[in-house]
């Protein structure tokens, strides 16, 4: 494999660890409590930012802006993480 291949393939492999490591991060510090009591659509965009991080497809799936969804994100104790 050329040193481009390797570089480019250790990039990608440094990503999936940011990701494993940054989503347990998220796992970790949830008030899950919190989250267990909000409203269907708004609970399942909090698993669903914890589990990627993407504020913005959370945000759509609650029906939400954006800066309600990182507010949300706030009282849920999600750290963000990237």
């Amino acid at each position: 494999m050329s040193s481009k291949g390797t570089a480019n393939k250790d990039l990608i492999e440094n990503f999936w660890r940011e990701e494993i490591e940054f989503r347990r991060i998220r796992r970790e510090s949830a008030d899950w409590s919190f989250i267990e009591k909000q409203p269907p659509r708004i609970k399942a965009a909090l698993e669903y930012y914890i589990e990627t991080g993407d504020l913005y497809v959370a945000s759509r799936i609650a029906g939400v802006t954006v800066g309600r969804m990182n507010e949300l994100r706030k009282k849920a104790g999600i750290p963000n993480v990237a």
